[in-house]
């Protein structure tokens, strides 16, 4: 790692009103850190990287994905939440061993480097064992990526509705693992709530994680599950803070919107997956409406997408059809777009590092931050002419057009190509984690597995 770097001559979009966005700009990285953003920086003896024909831009932040899953990615593609929960939960998760939980962090965390996600909340919840949580947090550790690890629950504790409290092995996984709130790596809980555990074990669950003062996601308003008011109770039973980052949210009641926002907590939306399996709507106007700042995240692979670009056109683009149907109905046209592409680019960057207690560190390109940023081609027949960045990113970008990665000032990619991973061998361990997976599960390999509906 060059102790400077320079980027020069390229189009930045900083996420940081003081800076704005700027064309034909230089960015200076020194050490871990953005030292400058501006025009005609001086070299002073740094390594100078040629940004014509790029956009610079911050690293982007998932607030919720399960990365064990990456060994399962899209086995359910057609399956509903309730085949979800079948076969995922009832038939595939207990199969997992350790190594088959390293494979799927390990693929999945380098997946999201790939695409220009620097930053994920990882909702690890196949914890079967304490050799399952270290494997999750060191698959973590050696991509050099930016994680918030969410310790869950095993896969026996996880089925709804659970009267299994959260192992206590959670306490020996934040001491062995997670010494210091400063390393790139630390830790969350990722808790079952009222929706998927009994009133008593959420109380306990929610116990453990403030006693070890971390962050919390809980899934919430996730379809018909969440019809039950979950974040009315937890705000009842003091549960909810800016220490919360609630889930989903599609199906919750109006007035827990104001509930959410009136207790500081933020929400993660994950509109792929809500579509698919009837969470419902994605959330992004009713939270806006309150003055809640959206955030977004992939969830799984086993039914989408592995990159955020394809998040952001989809987030954006239901919500302009909503509001251009609630226009038609009314007899009127939309006078203005609801959500515009700047909006989502921060849904991706600021606001996700917000909702992650982050933004002091990650979120946008503002010098004295860790140099997490991304460098995106710009100069071929995808994006050129260039006339919108925000535009090109949002509504043509995908993780092809990635050219380079930087978390705090270490280039994790290159050229298009991540630096010290042999893509051949990663790609043959997690083929090898599925197979042995779906064969404990009397599953085929390739075919089509498809579960019946998940009954409790």
């Amino acid at each position: 790692m060059a102790d400077r770097t320079l980027i020069r001559n390229a189009s930045i979009i900083s996420v940081d009103p003081a800076i704005g966005d700027l064309d034909n700009a230089d960015l200076l990285i020194e050490g871990t850190r953005i030292a400058a953003v501006g025009r005609d920086l001086p070299v002073d003896g740094a390594w100078v990287i040629d940004g014509t024909g790029t956009i610079l831009m911050p690293g982007m932040v998932d607030t919720h994905r399960h990365l064990w899953q990456t060994v399962l990615r899209n086995i359910a593609a057609d399956w509903t939440l309730n085949q979800y929960f079948a076969g995922v939960r009832v038939v595939l998760g207990g199969h997992f061993r350790a190594e088959d939980v390293y494979a799927g962090n390990l693929a999945g965390a380098y997946e999201a480097l790939n695409a220009g996600v620097t930053t994920v909340l990882d909702w690890s919840h196949n914890m079967n064992t304490p050799e399952h949580a270290d494997a999750a947090v060191e698959a973590l550790k050696a991509t050099h990526g930016r994680y918030v690890m969410c310790y869950g629950n095993s896969n026996d504790e996880w089925l709804p509705i659970s009267a299994k409290p959260t192992s206590q092995d959670a306490r020996r996984v934040k001491a062995e693992h997670f010494s210091s709130d400063d390393q790139l790596v630390t830790m969350g809980m990722a808790l079952r709530g009222p929706q998927y555990a009994t009133p008593e074990v959420t109380l306990d669950d929610w116990a453990l994680a403030r006693d070890l003062g971390v962050l919390i996601s809980v899934h919430v308003g996730d379809g018909a599950w969440g019809k039950n008011r979950p974040v009315a109770w937890l705000a009842e039973n003091g549960l909810l803070g800016p220490d919360v980052v609630c889930a989903h949210c599609n199906s919750l009641a109006d007035d827990e919107f104001q509930i959410m926002a009136d207790s500081g907590c933020s929400a993660a939306m994950t509109p792929e997956i809500e579509m698919q399996m009837g969470h419902g709507w994605p959330a992004t106007g009713r939270l806006m409406a309150v003055g809640m700042k959206p955030t977004i995240g992939i969830d799984i692979a086993t039914c989408n997408s592995g990159h955020l670009f394809q998040v952001m056109r989809t987030v954006l683009l239901v919500e302009r059809a909503v509001a251009h149907e609630r226009a038609d109905r009314a007899g009127t046209t939309a006078e203005r777009l609801p959500v515009n592409t700047k909006d989502a680019i921060e849904f991706a960057t600021i606001n996700g590092a917000k909702a992650l207690r982050l933004d002091h560190r990650i979120g946008s390109l503002t010098p004295g931050k860790d140099a997490d940023v991304i460098m995106i081609r710009a100069d071929g027949v995808e994006m050129a002419p260039m006339n919108n960045a925000s535009g090109a990113v949002v509504l043509a970008g995908h993780p092809g057009l990635v050219d380079s990665v930087w978390v705090a000032g270490r280039q994790v990619k290159r050229n298009g190509r991540l630096l010290g991973v042999d893509e051949h061998a990663l790609v043959g361990r997690v083929n090898a984690s599925r197979d042995h997976v779906l064969a404990k599960a009397g599953v085929e390999p390739g075919g089509r597995f498809v579960p019946d509906n998940y009954s409790a």
